[in-house]
């Protein structure tokens, strides 16, 4: 195939399908406002697109960069906008489903994501996805949508159990922790790793070593600006959380009392 054909993969298709009916029922007995409708629909267009475009050619065909950078919109970007649309009512149901609530434990989800993320980057498993595209490499995406949404579910989701702001920005930071040092080593590793994408004709005179330096750096930076924004925005709602707590309580301490007038 040539790297501009478009891959027109019917999982793809599928799966984005799958994801509008199922959210179109769901909304349907639990009303969700314009901007979770819009986050949602978000999360189904980065699913279409990096399945169907050319981005899934590259990657299936040609270069390790863009496999990874499809990989990290499968396991992060849309799992993440597909949580977001998710309307409290309906996420509280979807909560009570057999085996979400230790699934969706911090510690659980965030061992799932990072157990995908390393199983299916190991050499062996990699390759094999590739050579085996209409079945394994399936697989693969699947078990990256999955894993995205459970470790997604604590941070945007208040039920089965509802994190502090403290809380989810610590969660966050260890996912950071944990996932960035599998970037770091591709961009580090002194030799290619894949034997497919050794064996793949080369793109834009980019070789083998220099397309695995550029998928472990694109995956370390993109992770750490995601991450480290988040972060951010959960450490500035946990201040002024705790800010209005303690003037909470120093007004109920210390009550104002009238004012007497002067004799």
């Amino acid at each position: 195939m040539a790297p501009s054909d478009w891959s027109l993969d019917p999982d793809g298709f599928v799966t984005a399908a799958g994801l509008v009916v199922l959210y179109a029922a769901g909304i349907r007995a639990f009303p969700a406002p314009r901007w979770r409708i819009a986050c949602f629909a978000g999360g189904v267009v980065v699913v279409f697109f990096t399945r169907v475009t050319p981005l899934a050619t590259i990657a299936n065909h040609y270069l390790l960069s863009a496999h990874l950078l499809q990989n990290i919109a499968i396991a992060e970007w849309a799992p993440a906008l597909l949580v977001l649309g998710i309307p409290p009512a309906l996420g509280a149901v979807l909560a009570r489903a057999p085996g979400a609530r230790v699934a969706t434990q911090p510690p659980v989800a965030l061992g799932i994501w990072l157990g995908t993320y390393i199983v299916w980057h190991l050499p062996w498993v990699y390759d094999a996805a590739l050579e085996h595209q209409r079945s394994l490499l399936h697989l693969e995406h699947l078990c990256y949508l999955g894993a995205g949404i459970v470790l997604w579910w604590p941070v945007f989701q208040d039920a089965p159990q509802r994190l502090s702001s403290g809380a989810k920005a610590l969660y966050l930071a260890a996912a950071f922790f944990f996932a960035s040092p599998l970037g770091l080593l591709l961009s580090l590793l002194g030799r290619p790793i894949y034997t497919f994408y050794e064996q793949a004709p080369r793109l834009w005179g980019i070789d083998a070593l220099r397309d695995q330096r550029i998928a472990g750096v694109t995956m370390t930076v993109e992770e750490a600006i995601l991450f480290f924004v988040l972060v951010a925005y959960y450490l500035v709602r946990f201040s002024r959380e705790e800010e209005a707590i303690d003037l909470r309580n120093l007004r109920e301490v210390s009550p104002s009392k009238p004012l007497r007038p002067e004799p």
